[in-house]
């Protein structure tokens, strides 16, 4: 029964549950020491005998629950919400196993049974939890037959109904107190569970995006492929001709508009690779000091820009297999910070224990505060231009699926800065270190 009731849990949403599980934990001790504290009371000042035996039993059990429980929130991951239904289960069977032999529905606790289907509702699902209501009012049925009434001594004979408000009014303190410090601290775990849940949906949404975007990128190479051909076919052609060879600022133009169609094959399978559909150019092996020195010579020689500043702190080089979708992303950043700040771009690489940190900074506006707070998000820019914001979108995912992590910020001096932070074992090698 329970199996059709509770769903496997995913990764983040057992983290809420493992939190309700030590929030029960501290209830129960609660309620253990409340348990000893009124046998104690009861029968000694009061002097009312109370069979001491099965109730005691019962208090024991609780104690074995939330050992075992201990155990299975220190030791597993998964089933905790099939433990979580058992041991409230057990709270209901310990409640009715005491009320039986303390008076039955004549007892004035008997109202407990209220708190364990409240806290059922909070953390555990809708099918669940109406067993937890079938469960109470069950065990109120068995209460009404039979019980084991209390011996009042002759003196409290005559005060019975005044102990009964007594005792009604210490168990509503009680469930009131309880309610108020324990649902409230359960309903910010639902909370986080809530947010963590948004968080996967927004992640699926994301990858969605870029599954579309690859199409749309495989799309545009067929639709670009044959007229890049056509004009590069059409360049060659011209350059054959021997008149026009003659001409030296045609032949200075006819170099431009082969370095421009080359640019835009480059354009396209840049994209095809950002959105993880590399365009024929497989991987390779090198050093992650020559695949970030390559980087940086693209653009201060390629693309002959001499403001860029790089500074090579990664100390003992690692041998790493070439991403060419990290390599995109990476370019993406250096692009953006070239873009705002064409003065001066810098870039610092450095390596944290078994990890590579690399900095790009520049002296430009810096972030919006809206871009900061929605980092990642596709189509989040201050450019206004059209599809702008996609390649922080491409870096965060890009990391994210590497097992890495980006940061991005504003400085105190003005500017922006970007921090990758990527695991050396997601692109190593096993070819061993190079320096």
């Amino acid at each position: 029964m329970a199996a059709a009731m509770i769903a496997t849990p995913a990764p983040q949403i057992t983290d809420a549950v493992r939190r309700n599980m030590a929030l029960l934990i501290q209830l129960r001790w609660l309620a253990v020491g409340g348990q000893l504290l009124t046998i104690l009371i009861v029968h000694g000042p009061m002097g009312i005998a109370l069979p001491l035996a099965p109730l005691l039993a019962a208090i024991s059990l609780l104690v074995f629950i939330n050992i075992v429980t201990l155990y299975m929130l220190h030791r597993f991951d998964a089933g905790l919400e099939y433990a979580l239904f058992t041991a409230l289960m057990f709270d209901i069977a310990a409640l009715t196993w005491q009320l039986h032999f303390t008076g039955g529905l004549a007892n004035p606790f008997a109202a407990l049974f209220l708190l364990q289907v409240v806290i059922g509702a909070m953390v555990l699902r809708p099918a669940a939890s109406w067993a937890m209501v079938a469960a109470s009012l069950g065990a109120l049925a068995v209460l009404a037959i039979d019980p084991v009434p209390l011996a009042l001594p002759p003196e409290l004979q005559d005060e019975e109904f005044s102990l009964y408000l007594q005792g009604s009014f210490v168990c509503f303190g009680l469930i009131a107190v309880l309610l108020v410090a324990f649902v409230t601290r359960i309903a910010r775990n639902l909370r986080e569970r809530d947010s963590a849940l948004a968080a996967i949906r927004q992640r699926a949404a994301e990858e969605d995006h870029i599954v579309r975007m690859g199409l749309l990128a495989s799309g545009a190479a067929h639709e670009l492929g044959t007229p890049l051909a056509t004009l590069s076919v059409l360049v060659n052609d011209f350059r054959a001709m021997p008149e026009l060879n003659a001409v030296a600022d045609l032949s200075a133009d006819l170099d431009d508009m082969e370095n421009a169609v080359q640019r835009c094959k480059t354009i396209v399978s840049g994209i095809l690779m950002s959105a993880g559909e590399a365009r024929g150019e497989a991987t390779e092996r090198t050093t992650m000091r020559a695949f970030l020195r390559d980087i940086v010579d693209e653009w201060q020689v390629t693309r002959g820009l001499d403001t860029l500043e790089y500074h090579d702190r990664f100390g003992q080089d690692v041998a790493i297999v070439s991403d060419p979708a990290l390599r995109q992303v990476i370019g993406n950043v250096i692009d953006n910070a070239v873009e705002v700040s064409p003065q001066w771009v810098g870039i610092r690489a450095a390596r944290q224990g078994e990890a590579l940190e690399l900095t790009v900074t520049d002296r430009g506006p810096g972030f919006a505060e809206e871009i900061l707070d929605g980092l990642g998000k596709p189509y989040r820019s201050t450019k206004g231009k059209p599809g702008g914001g996609l390649g922080l979108f491409l870096l965060v995912n890009v990391m994210r699926k590497l097992g890495g992590e980006v940061r991005a910020g504003n400085r105190e001096q003005g500017g922006a800065e970007v921090t990758i932070w990527l695991p050396l074992d997601a692109i190593a090698c096993s070819t061993g270190a190079r320096t």
